[in-house]
């Protein structure tokens, strides 16, 4: 990857994480001039990935600041493939919204069996585990530990947004399928995507008292 795709790339990495960043931000982040930063988001919205907002300031000039439009939100991982939401709505149609909950239901424990042998170990490395394979599935995952020995878990990017926000067992089955997994029943989710007005999911992560 050359320095001027890499520098697109982490434009848009930005711009997902935090849903609005102005040419400053961008600029300390790359370490690069803000002319610098302004070619390249001359680029990503003549390509259409991005748009600008312009906000007043109390004093002072106006300051844009970016974000990413629709095409710009697409070019993350999506992974519909066989959670196709028209898929799923035939589904409930021939079947009842019961077989439904019982796909994502069978979904969760396939992913357990699948994932639970490369989890194991203290709580806090329970938790890298399960970053290390949400983010390798595209949920580009951030964590922290809390000051009560709790995590932030973060995830900026949902592959299936789309079937969540129609289907919430999806979410439920996620929030097992982690309690499952970190082996604690205390996986509270404070933030969803698939809700709207939230640029990540966040869960609060507790070991088992």
């Amino acid at each position: 990857m050359g320095k001027e795709t890499s520098s697109r790339q982490i434009i848009l990495t930005m711009l997902k994480r935090n849903q609005e960043q102005t040419v400053a931000d961008l600029a300390a982040e790359l370490g690069v001039t803000e002319m610098a930063v302004r070619r390249h988001l001359q680029g990503l919205e003549k390509d259409g990935l991005i748009q600008a907002r312009i906000e007043r300031q109390a004093m002072g000039r106006p300051t844009n600041k970016y974000s990413l439009t629709k095409a710009g939100d697409e070019c993350f991982p999506r992974n519909y493939g066989e959670l196709s939401l028209g898929i799923l709505q035939d589904l409930e149609k021939i079947s009842g919204l019961e077989v439904v909950d019982q796909l994502f239901e069978q979904r969760r424990n396939r992913l357990e069996q699948q994932y639970g042998p490369e989890i194991s170990g203290s709580f806090a490395e329970r938790v890298a585990a399960l970053a290390r394979i949400q983010t390798e599935n595209g949920y580009m995952v951030d964590y922290q530990e809390l000051e009560d020995g709790s995590y932030e878990f973060k995830e900026y990017n949902c592959p299936i947004a789309k079937v969540a926000k129609e289907y919430p067992v999806a979410c439920k089955c996620e929030h097992q399928l982690f309690q499952k997994l970190l082996g604690t029943e205390h996986v509270e989710q404070k933030t969803c995507i698939a809700k709207g007005k939230t640029s990540c999911c966040t869960y609060k992560l507790k070991e088992r008292s």
